[in-house]
């Protein structure tokens, strides 16, 4: 028996979770918003009790593997409908900039030409600049796979670089830096 698959997933006030049979939808709302996930057509959902369980019909290898990972998308969906999830980004570097027009942001990031980027509608894009501090971006959204993507294609647009430690970052990331020509004598 999967680790994962098997524990329940407890919903919180106000989110309420459903399965469609015919389609394999498994639909969740909340304060936040709405998300959806299509989940295999063996797998059964059922709710009990203020509870999501997910049961797989055999012990294949196939559905061994599927049963941890629907378990995990559901967990994630009750958890950005209820809470959302939130990326901080930080650029480090002279002359890095961020501004943000709405869901274009616009980056300066040492190249000789600006960087813009539409973001999806989905997510809600801040972009702060306070003197003394480093530019910081901050992506907030419901759908955990969609934050994660447009912070990962953010960070890719100057990934840090290890002699200087320039580039974009997660905030709290640490980068291991290395030494120089200096060292080599």
């Amino acid at each position: 028996m999967s680790r994962i698959g098997r524990l329940p997933i407890s919903l919180p006030k106000g989110v309420t979770c459903t399965f469609a049979e015919a389609e394999h939808n498994v639909v969740v709302k909340g304060p936040k918003g709405e998300l959806k996930q299509k989940i295999d057509r063996d797998f059964k959902i059922t709710l009990e009790e203020g509870e999501v369980l997910v049961h797989r019909p055999t012990e294949q290898k196939r559905h061994k593997a599927m049963h941890g990972l629907y378990r995990s998308l559901i967990a994630n969906m009750v958890e950005g409908v209820s809470k959302g999830y939130r990326r901080d980004l930080e650029l480090i570097g002279v002359g890095y900039k961020a501004t943000a027009q709405g869901n274009v942001l616009d980056l300066s990031l040492g190249f000789s030409h600006s960087i813009v980027l539409a973001v999806p509608t989905e997510l809600k894009l801040q972009a702060l600049q306070e003197k003394g501090q480093n530019p910081m971006i901050i992506l907030e959204g419901i759908d955990k796979q969609l934050v994660g993507q447009i912070a990962a294609k953010i960070k890719s647009l100057r990934p840090v670089e290890p002699y200087k430690g320039k580039g974009i970052r997660f905030v709290g990331e640490f980068v291991r830096r290395k030494a120089g020509k200096a060292a080599a004598k």
